[in-house]
């Protein structure tokens, strides 16, 4: 690896993911491809703009002539593929960008790395197209079973069925084309930088602020929950040791109920912070609400692929990782606040242009 593409480098799991690589590759060069949607923050790496490693370019993955222009000028040889529409209720309720960014958007940037890559002349052995996806794609489990890399594919919303596509265009370019691609298909992230819409740092904030704590349905829908540098580790790992044409489930082994995060967090804060005003445990602010519509019920990851091929498990157990997480958030409180209140848009928008 010598000139890194990441695209959707300055969303939640991309900007921990250009931090761990900075980190741990000294003599790269990282370019961070990201259309600075909602929930792209430039935030999540400003101190890396001073770093000669490290390059950002505004721009979408579905125009195909900027990513051709890229690829020439930096000579792209490895392609980390984050850039995503990810979150599943605003799918529900505008499925169009969905389609838009996760099919036609990973097409682009497929085209784009077949011609680099597999034109007259190119050699694309040591190459590495690495295509970052979700256990959502699987469907949903009953009470008992893992997802496997063989599992079949079942998604239930629009954002799992265009996520489900998109791994489906990755893998055909391998068999047909011979792309030299890697897929990995995680769960559950949460983490410092994730988007404040999101159930865990939702449930921070509302909870420090004393707002309501809205819980979808009863509660017990169940997901494996992984820390987002482990997480990103993982990534790394494949990318350096993994397969070609080879999938790998990567999971935190930490099967919780919603309703126990949620009241896990509760029990952090009021051990952390302040009480209420009303002197009332957090938990009292829980609210049930109507169940989100196709709700899945259980997701749980077989990750024992990547722990017997790569050497790969989980460093943190939840009860580790969210403490460490509210912590984060805790100090980052002006993070926060920029986040909810839109202003850290206006950085970029000054320097780059709004996206509207």
């Amino acid at each position: 690896m010598k000139n890194i593409l990441v695209t959707g480098g300055c969303g939640f799991i991309g900007a921990n993911f250009v931090r761990l690589i900075l980190q741990q590759l000294s003599d790269i060069r990282l370019i961070n491809l990201d259309k600075l949607t909602y929930a792209g923050n430039l935030e999540n790496l400003r101190d890396l703009e001073d770093d000669s490693r490290y390059r950002f370019v505004k721009g979408d993955i579905c125009d195909a002539e900027l990513l051709t222009q890229l690829f020439a000028e930096e000579q792209i040889d490895t392609v980390v593929h984050f850039a995503a529409e990810s979150h599943v209720d605003r799918s529900i309720t505008g499925p169009a960008e969905f389609i838009q960014t996760n099919i036609n958007g990973t097409f682009a940037l497929l085209e784009t790395t077949r011609a680099a890559w597999l034109g007259e002349g190119q050699d694309a052995a040591t190459k590495r197209f690495l295509h970052v996806s979700t256990d959502e794609v699987y469907g949903s489990l009953g009470a008992t079973g893992l997802f496997t890399e063989t599992t079949a594919y079942d998604p239930r919303s629009p954002y799992s069925a265009s996520k489900a596509a998109s791994d489906h265009l990755v893998s055909a370019y391998s068999h047909t084309y011979g792309l030299p691609i890697l897929m990995t298909n995680c769960s559950n992230n949460y983490g410092p930088y994730q988007f404040p819409e999101k159930l865990v740092p939702l449930i921070i904030n509302n909870a420090l602020n004393g707002k309501d704590l809205p819980v979808y349905g009863d509660g017990k829908n169940i997901r494996d929950w992984l820390f987002v540098e482990d997480h990103c580790r993982a990534i790394l790992t494949v990318l350096q040791d993994g397969s070609l044409g080879e999938t790998y489930n990567v999971g935190g082994n930490s099967e919780k109920q919603n309703i126990d995060v949620v009241r896990t967090i509760c029990d952090i804060l009021d051990e952390k912070t302040a009480p209420l005003a009303s002197g009332e445990p957090r938990q009292s602010l829980i609210r049930f609400v109507q169940d989100r519509a196709g709700h899945d019920r259980r997701y749980a990851i077989d990750a024992s692929k990547i722990k017997a091929d790569l050497g790969w498990e989980p460093t943190l157990q939840f009860e580790e990782g969210i403490r460490l997480t509210v912590d984060w958030y805790l100090q980052n409180s002006d993070w926060v606040s920029s986040v909810l209140d839109g202003s850290y848009q206006e950085y970029y928008e000054k320097m780059y242009g709004s996206n509207n």
